[in-house]
C-alpha cells in the first residue's frame, strides 16, 4: 500500500501533518532571522564584539551542520514522530536559556553554549519533520508538498525580521522567548494529527559522529578566527587542515563501516551528488545574507531594527513566490530548469544589489533584493526535494540529514569566510579615511581594529559618523558581489551537471538505500536527454 493510501486509510489529514511539521521547523527558520535583525541591540547590551556576536549566529549553524547526519540517523532508527517532539522540545528549552542571558563576563559563553543547544535540537527535529513530509506524499505531489512547506516556512520567517524590530524594543531577550509559544502549537498539533512514527532499528555509528563534528567544527572555526588571527598565523592554516582531512578520513571511515552515520555509497548517485554540491554552495550565500542585511541596515543607512528589518521582508518577498513556481516547475519538468534559472536569478540580483550598496538608498536596491531572494527561493527548495527524492522511502531521514549536513555546513562555511571579508574591507576602508583625516598610520590601524571590531557600539545608531558608515557600506558591497561569485559557481555546476527530466518513482516499497545500486540512475528520468 502506498504511503498515500496509508495516511488516508489511518484517518490522519496529510494537510494537518504538513502544517504540524511546518510550525515544528518554522522556529529554526524564525531563528536564522530575528537573531541576525536583533545581532547589534544583543551585542551592545551584553558587551559582545563583532566576531563574539558572529559566533553567537555561527555556534547555531555549526551544531545543525554537524549533527544533522546525527538527526537524520537518530530519526530512522527511533522513529521520525518521537525526533521531531524531541527537537522541538530541546529546541524550546534552549530558547528560553538564550533569553535568560545574563550580563557580564559570562555573557558570550552563555549565549554561544544554549546557541548551540538551540542547534541541537534543530538538527534533531528537521530531517525528521521532512522524512514525515517526504513519506506523507507521493512522488508526484511532494514537489508542491515541499514547496508549500518551504514557502510557508519561509514567509514565517519573513515575519522574524518585523516581529523581531518590534519586540527588541521591549526587551531583547523576548526574540529567543517567541519560539515557546511556536513550539506549543507545534505540539499541539503533532498531537493532533498523529504523523506516521516509522522506523528502522539499526546501530549508531558514534565513531562516525565524532569524526564529522570534529572536521565540520575545526573546518569553520579556523575560517571564523582569521579576520583576528590573521592569515599568517601557522594556527589558522593548521586548524582548517585538520578540519578537512577529519572529514576526508570520515569519508572514507564511513564507506567501511557496516552501519555508518552517512551512507556515503549515495553520492555514486550522480544527481544527488550535484544536487548537494549546489546546495552546499547556495547556502555559503542564503543563511548570511540575513545577518550582513541586518548590520548594514542598521550601520550603514543607520535605520531602527524595525526599518532595517525590510531589507529581510524584500528578499523573502521574492523567495516565497518563487519558492512556489520552483515547485510546480520541478513537478512538471525536473529540478534542472528552476536550479539552474534560479541560481542565475540570484547571482545577477546579488550582484546588482551589490552595485547600489553604496548609494545609501534603499528604494534603489528594493527590486535587486527581491530579485535576489527570487532566485533563492526558485532553486533552494527544489534542489533539495530533488536530492532527497533519490532516497529509498525508508532512508529519507537518513538522506534529510545528509543534505541538511551540506546546507547548514555550507552556510557556516559562508558565514565565515564573508564575515572575515567583510571585518577586513571594514578595517581597510577605515583605515584609510583616518590616515586621510591626519591620523597617523599606526594609530588609524589600531583606531580601526578596534571600530571593527564593534565593540558594542554605543546602541544608537543616529550617532554613526558618515564616514563610518560609507565605509561599511563598501564593505557590504564587497560582501554582496561575493554572494554574486557565489550563486554564479552554484548556476554553473547545475548546468553542467544536472540533466533535464522528471524523476520516476521506480523505488520499491520497503527498499533500503543500502540495496539499491545509487550509481544507476539511467531510468530514472524519463526525459531522453538523461540518457
Amino acid at each position: 500500500m502506498s504511503i498515500s493510501n496509508t495516511t488516508r486509510a489511518g484517518g490522519r489529514s496529510r494537510s494537518l501533518i504538513l502544517t504540524a511539521m511546518i510550525f515544528a521547523v518554522a522556529m529554526t527558520f524564525i531563528d536564522q532571522t530575528i537573531v541576525s535583525i536583533a545581532a547589534p541591540t544583543i551585542q551592545h547590551a551584553l558587551g559582545l564584539s563583532s566576531s563574539g556576536m558572529q559566533w553567537a549566529i555561527n555556534a547555531y549553524l555549526l551544531t545543525l551542520a554537524a549533527l544533522f547526519a546525527f538527526g537524520g540517523r537518530l530519526g530512522d532508527i527511533a522513529g521520525h514522530r518521537k525526533m521531531v517532539v524531541l527537537g522541538v522540545i530541546i529546541f524550546a528549552a534552549a530558547s528560553a536559556l538564550c533569553g535568560a542571558t545574563p550580563a557580564g563576563a559570562a555573557a558570550e559563553t552563555w549565549l554561544v553554549a544554549f546557541r548551540a543547544l538551540q542547534g541541537a535540537g534543530g538538527a534533531i527535529m528537521f530531517p525528521a519533520a521532512i522524512a514525515i513530509v517526504v513519506e506523507t506524499f507521493d512522488l508526484h505531489s511532494r514537489g508542491r508538498a515541499l514547496a508549500l512547506f518551504f514557502g510557508i516556512a519561509g514567509a514565517l520567517t519573513a515575519i522574524g525580521p518585523i516581529a523581531g524590530g518590534y519586540l527588541i524594543e521591549w526587551t531583547w531577550r523576548s526574540i529567543f522567548w517567541i519560539n515557546i509559544p511556536v513550539a506549543l502549537i507545534a505540539l499541539a498539533l503533532i498531537a493532533i494529527s498523529k504523523p506516521a512514527n516509522e522506523s528502522r532499528p539499526a546501530p549508531m555509528d558514534y565513531r562516525g559522529l565524532a569524526l564529522i563534528v570534529g572536521g565540520v567544527g575545526l573546518s569553520v572555526f579556523g575560517f571564523q578566527q582569521s579576520a583576528l588571527w590573521g592569515w599568517g598565523d601557522p594556527a589558522i592554516w593548521a586548524t582548517i587542515a585538520i578540519g578537512v582531512a577529519l572529514l576526508i578520513v570520515f569519508y572514507a571511515v564511513e564507506a567501511r563501516t557496516d552501519s555508518p552515520l552517512i551512507n556515503v555509497r549515495i553520492f555514486r548517485n550522480q544527481a544527488f551528488l550535484v544536487e548537494n554540491i549546489i546546495l552546499g554552495i547556495a547556502m555559503m550565500a542564503f543563511i548570511p545574507v540575513f545577518f550582513f542585511a541586518a548590520l548594514y541596515g542598521q550601520i550603514a543607512l543607520a535605520e531602527k531594527a524595525t526599518t532595517s528589518s525590510l531589507l529581510i521582508l524584500y528578499f523573502f518577498l521574492g523567495f516565497v513566490v518563487c519558492a512556489q513556481i520552483g515547485g510546480r516547475m520541478l513537478d512538471r519538468a525536473g529540478a534542472k530548469r528552476p536550479v539552474v534559472l534560479g541560481c542565475a536569478l540570484a547571482a545577477v540580483g546579488f550582484g546588482l544589489w551589490a552595485s547600489k550598496a553604496t548609494d545609501l538608498h534603499v528604494g534603489a536596491q528594493v527590486i535587486y533584493i527581491v530579485m535576489a531572494g527570487a532566485g533563492m527561493g526558485l532553486m533552494l527548495g527544489q534542489a533539495n526535494t530533488d536530492a532527497i527524492n533519490r532516497a529509498s522511502r525508508y532512508s529519507y531521514g537518513e538522506a534529510t540529514g545528509i543534505t541538511q549536513t551540506v546546507r547548514n555546513y555550507g552556510a557556516s562555511l559562508g558565514f565565515a569566510i564573508l564575515g572575515t571579508l567583510l571585518i577586513t574591507r571594514f578595517r581597510s576602508a577605515i583605515t584609510a579615511s583616518l590616515t586621510s583625516q591626519g591620523l597617523s598610520a599606526p594609530a588609524a590601524s589600531a583606531q580601526a581594529a578596534k571600530i571593527a571590531q564593534l565593540q558594542g557600539g554605543n546602541g544608537n545608531v543616529t550617532a554613526i559618523p558618515q564616514f563610518i558608515r560609507a565605509n561599511f557600506a563598501a564593505a557590504t558591497r564587497d560582501v554582496l558581489y561575493g554572494m554574486c561569485v557565489i550563486m554564479a559557481v552554484a548556476a554553473f555546476v547545475a548546468l553542467r551537471g544536472l540533466r533535464r527530466g522528471v524523476q520516476e518513482d521506480t523505488t520499491a516499497a520497503g527498499a533500503g538505500l543500502s540495496d539499491e545500486l545509487p550509481d544507476e540512475d539511467s531510468g530514472t528520468d524519463r526525459d531522453p536527454a538523461w540518457r
